[in-house]
């Protein structure tokens, strides 16, 4: 159950502020960001009409001007991974569900900003960025999620080079955020069914195309708006298609790349709210003539978290900053990200509900709902395994 969030025991720490990895403008940022989200009530009872809530709250305010690029509204020239890591670990730490529907607007419409034609940039992205279009990427299938090339969704073209020709889609997608609610998504179907990952291509679908059906709404244990869509000769024009023909799967592949570093980020918004809400009960607690906070176990657990809470931030921060700076090796650093502040986080919000004892498992508890909010984000966007194994082979190449 997801009601008004509860306030923070205190503003997260800007101190990382001064880390070589940011700059001035990240500084100014922050410096916005922070009072801004703090002062933000949405009733989360119902996510659905949350989410839209919070995405015309983020468009108001400016911040979903950091998921497009300045040509189409965007507060900077380009995708800055460093800024997208500020907004959702800031965001996360108020309130997972409004980092949610700020990620969602930026992996919905990244592959538009990466391939789009500049009237599909046009159409969509200044929409985007005022909070006026809700955006979803649409990759998942049943038997289709690691594994990205047994994808079965089938789009077929009739005479899709002519300016009247069309794409009919065939297939499911599942675990789609924001599906039932987006205004359009960024749907992979196969164009070769026989190429495998070569044989992907992507399309924009808009919400009302004939044939889609998204109204099979999946239930969560932490309630955000997700659903599977369903696909019956759902037909799109051919100028739908995104970016070149069977070119879908790097296209994919080079989105998850941008915001892998920020899902780090949401786990580390998470992680460092326990650990606020961990040593303000700890400080607050009282038992056996002195406060938890005296006893050397609960240091020893708070230090241990904050051990956790650091190492997973420099992992993040370093991988958001070689992305921005152009280094040539970024997919090995933002996966060692995402596996580290995911699990790290993990750890923390469980240590955090351990110290609050009986009140930790209380509906409506901050630490009950990170306990649940958290779990996810080790599935998502590349399960732990997967980044393993992205890791092990770069090492083994070296």
């Amino acid at each position: 159950m997801h009601v008004a969030t509860p306030p923070a025991p205190r503003p997260p720490s800007t101190a990382h502020l001064a880390l070589p990895f940011f700059d001035d403008a990240h500084r100014a940022l922050a410096e916005g960001l922070v009072p801004w989200a703090a002062a933000q009530q949405v009733d989360e009872t119902d996510d659905r009409a949350a989410c839209r809530d919070w995405v015309q709250r983020l468009g108001a305010g400016g911040w979903l001007r950091y998921c497009v690029p300045a040509a189409h509204g965007g507060a900077l020239p380009a995708l800055d991974s460093r800024a997208l890591v500020l907004l959702r670990e800031t965001l996360a730490y108020h309130s997972p569900l409004a980092d949610f529907a700020f990620a969602m607007q930026g992996l919905g419409s990244g592959a538009i900003t990466l391939a789009g034609s500049p009237a599909q940039q046009a159409h969509y992205l200044q929409g985007v960025a005022r909070g006026e279009l809700i955006a979803a990427f649409a990759l998942s299938e049943p038997e289709a999620g690691s594994d990205v090339g047994a994808m079965q969704t089938i789009a077929s073209s009739t005479d899709s080079t002519s300016a009247t020709g069309t794409f009919c889609l065939n297939g499911t997608k599942t675990w789609i955020s924001n599906g039932g609610i987006a205004d359009f998504y960024c749907v992979f179907a196969k164009t070769n069914p026989s190429g495998g990952t070569r044989g992907i291509s992507a399309f924009i679908v808009d919400a009302n195309a004939p044939g889609l059906d998204a109204s099979h709404h999946i239930h969560v244990m932490a309630p955000h708006p997700l659903a599977t869509l369903q696909f019956s000769d759902c037909t799109v024009p051919a100028t739908a298609l995104l970016g070149e023909e069977n070119g879908g799967f790097k296209l994919a592949m080079r989105t998850l790349d941008i915001f892998r570093a920020s899902v780090a980020a949401a786990a580390l918004g998470m992680a460092r709210r326990a650990l606020a809400e961990a040593v303000h009960h700890a400080r607050q607690r009282r038992m056996f003539g002195q406060t938890l906070a005296d006893f050397q176990l609960t240091q020893a657990k708070i230090g241990e978290m904050a051990a956790l809470v650091d190492s997973a931030a420099l992992l993040t921060y370093r991988a958001a900053w070689l992305r921005d700076t152009g280094q040539t090796r970024v997919t090995a650093e933002a996966a060692m990200a995402k596996m580290t502040a995911t699990e790290n986080a993990q750890r923390v919000i469980d240590m955090a509900l351990q110290l609050h004892g009986g009140r930790g498992v209380e509906v409506g508890s901050k630490v009950e709902s990170l306990y649940r909010d958290i779990r996810s984000l080790r599935i998502y966007e590349g399960a732990t395994e997967v980044q393993q194994l992205i890791i092990g082979k770069a090492v083994l190449q070296e």
